[in-house]
């Protein structure tokens, strides 16, 4: 055998195995879906055959090498865990996209990261890295300011006319899922998938760079608001929503902060405080990852939507996170990507797949959840 002939051999194995795994990786992903659709109708799984996404990643990487990088498997996982019925595209596993919308994503690779205001404005963020997204955009009425998170770590401070006020870059290996603002502590809270991050943006010069990082967390972050209470001085309360179904609330208080950065001789950029150290409290509501969490304070109470379809939308009191006993909430076939309450309305929207629900609240909250008024189907 000549060395073309082994060269056109070594080639055709190659097809052959990569056409083999490509197969291992459509049942893998196939299972990975009825997974999910087994979760989101009530059945129990069993912790071993469980697919989490640690076990999805090392199946990847045994069938494509450790080619495959673990944002793009990230991607590929949380895409099928978020739409079922999503078509099985094994190039995006290797960060490559064939639909339009993917392509005009690629082509503004080239620009710095932008988002768009209702009057056509483009706004252009300085530092931001290529193939970054803007993951949050949090309006705070009382300062006239806008926050905006992107998902690789960038927090920028816009004021009214959007201009940039301060920004900073987290320095997290973990993806950033939310931000909001600390009413009492005048600080931002944002979240990465594992990490809870408190800056002061008020700082001048270097201290801009400065910010605290609890951790520990005991599931994977994906949501993030803040308890705005008129009573409380000196202290927030942050409530989580995690991929384990649990609602977090965590309590911060200007001591766990200021003090213990007024004592350091030297401030250091990143301080990293330990979360056993806070008081804090949880409780499983869902079955599925906690997909928008909000605390309402017309209704003082907090809600919390999932693509459970058993317990999609819960809207109960804070007192509910610290007993067991039984929460207010509503279920909805394929469960909700994410709710929104409108004062002058008096209405709950929550949006999921190809459903739109609208519940009007009259004289208490025990009936918000019994009256539902309108379904909107779409094609």
């Amino acid at each position: 055998m000549d060395s073309r002939e082994e060269k056109h051999l070594n080639i055709a194995l190659q097809i052959s195995s990569f056409r083999a795994a490509l197969k291992e990786f459509e049942k893998l992903a196939e299972r990975v879906a009825a997974q999910k659709r087994d979760e989101r109708a009530g059945l129990f799984i069993q912790k071993e055959d469980a697919i989490d996404y640690d076990k999805f990643y090392a199946t990847v990487q045994e069938l494509f090498g450790p080619e495959v990088k673990n944002q793009d498997a990230k991607c590929f996982y949380r895409k099928l865990c978020n739409n079922l019925d999503a078509s099985i595209d094994w190039c995006e596993i290797f960060g490559y996209f064939s639909s339009e919308e993917d392509s005009l994503a690629s082509q503004m690779d080239e620009e710095s990261l932008v988002f768009l205001v209702s009057r056509k404005q483009r706004i252009t963020i300085s530092g931001s890295r290529r193939r970054d997204v803007i993951k949050c955009i949090v309006k705070i009425p009382q300062l006239d300011l806008i926050i905006t998170a992107s998902q690789k770590g960038l927090i920028t401070v816009f004021n009214s006319q959007m201009r940039v006020q301060t920004s900073t870059n987290v320095t997290d290996t973990s993806w950033i899922t939310g931000c909001d603002y600390l009413s009492q502590l005048k600080r931002i809270v944002a979240t990465t998938e594992r990490t809870i991050i408190v800056w002061d943006y008020k700082a001048q010069g270097s201290s801009q760079e400065n910010y605290f990082v609890i951790k520990p967390m005991d599931h994977c972050l994906l949501c993030v608001c803040t308890v705005s209470l008129p009573d409380q001085l000196c202290r927030d309360d942050i409530l989580l929503g995690d991929d384990g179904g649990f609602v977090n609330k965590f309590t911060v208080n200007s001591d766990d902060f200021g003090l213990k950065q007024a004592k350091s001789k030297k401030k250091l950029q990143t301080q990293v405080l330990d979360s056993k150290n806070f008081k804090s409290v949880k409780r499983k509501l869902h079955n599925d990852w906690v997909m928008k969490i909000r605390y309402i304070s017309a209704l003082n109470c907090f809600g919390s939507c999932s693509l459970d379809s058993a317990h999609s939308l819960v809207l109960d009191s804070l007192k509910r996170l610290e007993d067991n006993l039984p929460v207010r909430e509503f279920a909805m076939p394929r469960g909700a990507n994410t709710f929104c309450y409108c004062i002058k309305a008096n209405v709950i929207v929550t949006g999921g797949k190809r459903t739109v629900h609208v519940a009007q609240r009259f004289s208490t909250l025990q009936t918000v959840l019994s009256l539902i008024n309108m379904v909107i189907k779409f094609s």
